[in-house]
């Protein structure tokens, strides 16, 4: 109850820092846009950066960039949110992919737009390593085991006694087809011996109402997301997906741990820059982007919305990429799943 309580707290000071930061404060800036000898952008800037966010307005990927926005005005410039939904967040990849290579067009990529996505698309418009220069891995999220309060399990040992009893007979939730949430309840199908089917959802809502409900028995959601439907009573979280127990459930074990070393799944958001744009002015948006992210300000705000706060460079989040990339490959090519949109 204190970790769920204490979210809850987080979450009322983060809807209020959320409506004092958007719209983004104006902005005065310190200096015009400059130009060094060799024509390369320097800050601060007057003209804004442009982040492109894959997803409708509103959600924690906003959150995140303003957040880090109302932190570096000072030193780099104004920075907008220039929400580009569609296509599962490929038409805001594809823009920055396009764009001038000027510093100041930026995508906040996705664990599945970067890592996931050119195992899923026969077809894909963009390769994330060649394509984009990565600025820096912001923020990361778990994902949790949650399951309807009738359900005979008390612990992840007891769901799955209760799980492989029951067979074919036992549904998965995920907020969508070939999604971290997907492939969690698959690979712990495979680890564990289990039968579950999966149902996908059109995002969290839906899912999250149907196991609350008891429509299905079982929906892997994010840690947030898990904490919100614990305040309800009407579902119990099992386990977590991270390699170690989540910070926002640290009383929690993750599978891992739990004698299920292959079963992990995190998601996370990091910035990029088109290929071409110059790496000076990378290097300064990324030194920029990580004092940010460290801000206790900010590290609150980011925790009371899910979010786990991670601020490295770039080798950092290349090195993730491809760990990321392998796991989710395997899982794909085990359950044989392509994407057909």
């Amino acid at each position: 109850m204190t970790v769920q309580h204490g979210f809850a707290r987080r979450r009322a000071l983060a809807l209020m820092g959320g409506a004092a930061l958007s719209p983004l404060a104006p902005f005065a800036p310190l200096a015009t846009l400059a130009h060094a000898a060799s024509g390369e952008p320097t800050f601060p800037s007057e003209t804004p950066i442009k982040v492109l966010i894959g997803v409708p307005a509103g959600g924690t990927q906003d959150v995140l960039t303003r957040a880090i926005a109302q932190e570096v005005r000072a030193s780099i410039g104004p920075i907008i949110v220039d929400n580009r939904a569609g296509a599962s967040g490929r038409i805001a990849v594809d823009n920055v992919k396009n764009a001038a290579p000027d510093a100041h067009t930026l995508l906040l990529g996705t664990a599945s737009m970067m890592t996931m996505y050119p195992h899923a698309y026969r077809d894909l418009k963009y390769d994330p390593l060649k394509d984009f220069l990565p600025i820096m891995l912001a923020a990361r999220f778990e994902l949790a085991l949650t399951v309807h309060k009738d359900v005979p399990a008390n612990n992840l040992a007891e769901f799955i006694t209760w799980a492989k009893a029951q067979g074919e007979r036992v549904s998965f939730g995920s907020y969508g087809a070939g999604t971290p949430s997907h492939f969690l309840g698959e690979m712990l199908n495979r680890a564990a011996g289990l039968k579950m089917v999966h149902i996908p959802y059109k995002g969290s809502t839906p899912a999250r109402q149907d196991v609350m409900g008891g429509t299905i028995p079982v929906y892997f959601d994010t840690v947030g997301g898990a904490i919100t439907m614990l305040e309800t009573g009407r579902v119990k979280a099992l386990a977590t997906s991270g390699p170690v127990p989540s910070p926002l459930m640290p009383k929690l074990p993750c599978f891992a741990q739990s004698g299920y070393k292959d079963v992990v799944a995190t998601a996370w958001f990091a910035y990029y820059a088109p290929r071409k744009t110059p790496p000076a002015a990378v290097e300064t948006l990324r030194r920029e982007f990580i004092r940010a992210v460290k801000v206790p300000a900010v590290n609150d705000l980011l925790l009371a919305n899910g979010m786990v706060p991670v601020g490295v460079g770039a080798d950092e989040l290349v090195a993730t990429m491809h760990e990321d990339s392998a796991r989710w490959a395997a899982i794909m090519k085990a359950t044989h799943f392509q994407a057909n949109d």
